[in-house]
């Protein structure tokens, strides 16, 4: 541990990195990267892109968009308390059924190498462990990220601060791309999804889990709930949409294959901690994990009846890129 940085320091940072290089590239120029000392460089020798005490590279340091700039400064600013936020025994109870929701759509022959965008403090890499080959995440928010490193130490695991819509990642690299929660901070979706498929190798599938609003409640519900908290910003952060999201998968040549949505007044209850301060009460009550599991089942129950699948508050989705050498 570093004393004045506060950052964890187990492991060399080049030593991490170096068994991803093949998987990484310069976002500017989508050239290859080399080391010099602690800092990576393009083949062109001017873009440089320092790596920190923590391993991790920093291809964003200065991002250029604002909605990534607002992205940055917010993740920087309230990373810990979101972390807390993600630990109350109720959140995680909950998180464990939609969890089960997505692991449901997974093969079961492996991974391959995964991507996870938007990663936060690794959700995504730490649901699936044991199924990948080499794993990267990916997020704008240093303070995320460190945290992320600080909970996972696998060796065939790295960590990058990458732009969303400008990733330091190679073309058809990865077998798997991962965002849990992350496509609704992203304004230019059509700029994202062209950044998944052009990651993804042909056959490979985008996993995504985040928040919808088809349902004329909630989209009102958080419309309203977006100006008002502190926690979210309604200019950077939308739900998704399904009449909005397909066409711009679509454009992007990725097959849109599973939509279904999770979640109802359990989920509105339960898991929104970061804005109903009360719910944060809910981890003192006694037997709070059986009664979130009820509350799990009754949600479950009502978006899986018929014309109700997508009424949900969260959609789990795949899409997956052609491979066309099989036509």
């Amino acid at each position: 541990m570093n004393a004045e940085s506060g950052v964890h320091t187990a492991a060399p940072a080049s030593g991490e990195i170096r068994a991803f290089l093949d998987l990484l590239r310069c976002p500017a120029t989508g050239e290859p990267l080399e080391f010099q000392g602690r800092t990576l460089v393009a083949a062109d020798g001017v873009h440089q892109y320092p790596i920190d005490a923590a391993g991790i590279a920093q291809f964003a340091a200065s991002p250029e968009s604002s909605d990534a700039q607002t992205q940055q400064a917010h993740y920087d600013r309230v990373a810990d308390t979101y972390i807390t936020n993600l630990s109350y025994p109720h959140t995680r109870e909950y998180t464990a059924y939609l969890d089960q929701a997505l692991l449901g759509q997974l093969p079961a022959d492996g991974l391959g190498d995964v991507a996870e965008i938007c990663c936060g403090r690794g959700e995504a890499v730490e649901l699936v462990a044991g199924r990948f080959k080499r794993a990267i995440g990916v997020d704008i928010s240093l303070n995320m990220l460190r945290a992320a490193r600080k909970d996972h130490h696998a060796a065939n695991l790295a960590f990058v601060q990458g732009d969303a819509t400008r990733l330091p990642l190679a073309d058809c690299a990865f077998d798997s791309v991962f965002m849990l929660g992350g496509i609704h901070h992203v304004n230019d979706r059509a700029a994202l999804f062209r950044e998944v498929a052009r990651i993804l190798k042909p056959g490979g599938r985008f996993y995504f889990r985040e928040p919808v609003s088809d349902f004329w409640p909630w989209l009102m519900l958080r419309k309203i709930i977006y100006r008002l908290s502190p926690a979210l910003d309604h200019e950077t952060e939308r739900p998704l949409r399904y009449d909005e999201t397909a066409p711009y998968l679509s454009a992007a040549q990725l097959r849109l294959t599973s939509w279904r949505t999770y979640g109802f007044f359990g989920f509105c209850l339960l898991m929104n901690s970061d804005v109903l301060v009360f719910n944060r009460l809910f981890r003192f009550v006694p037997g709070i994990r059986d009664i979130t599991r009820a509350f799990a089942r009754f949600d479950d129950w009502i978006t899986s009846r018929r014309n109700w699948t997508r009424r949900g508050l969260q959609v789990v989705g795949v899409a997956e890129k052609p491979d066309h050498s099989l036509s």
